[in-house]
């Protein structure tokens, strides 16, 4: 599973996959139960995972949200996330950890919170493994 077919919608819970564009909306499917809908472009906002950034300190100035994940998926066994409705400083904690140089301006706890929430939903469907073994096939 590549990140690219991956998108957050708002209104909708958790990570959808694309299944199909609409000039007027986009059809999504639920990862869980396969069940398709259609999510006009009115009512909704579409969000694909590969296009979200994470800001980080420096001259680059944000990574992709693809290396963050990574990070998070090599330190799972050593550093597992903390729940979202932890402490801010419990969560800054974490988010230091996986990706030291962020941006303590810029990436706020709220930011935090969805990456770790996107994440746990992911890995807790079996995406990461997937996304690292698609990772090592295009190499």
């Amino acid at each position: 599973m590549r990140l690219k077919d991956l998108v957050v919608v708002t209104g909708f819970p958790g990570v959808q996959k694309v299944a199909a564009n609409r000039n007027n909306g986009m059809l999504v499917e639920d990862l869980d139960s396969g069940k398709v809908r259609f999510a006009p472009i009115r009512k909704h906002t579409f969000s694909p995972l590969e296009t979200i950034s994470v800001f980080i300190e420096g001259e680059d100035d944000s990574v992709e949200i693809r290396e963050v994940f990574q990070s998070m998926y090599d330190k799972l066994a050593d550093t597992p996330p903390p729940a979202e409705s932890s402490k801010s400083e419990v969560l800054r904690a974490y988010f230091a950890t996986v990706l030291p140089n962020h941006d303590r301006d810029r990436v706020h706890i709220s930011d935090i919170k969805k990456i770790i929430k996107w994440f746990q939903f992911l890995h807790d469907r079996g995406y990461m493994a997937m996304e690292e073994e698609a990772g090592d096939e295009e190499e």
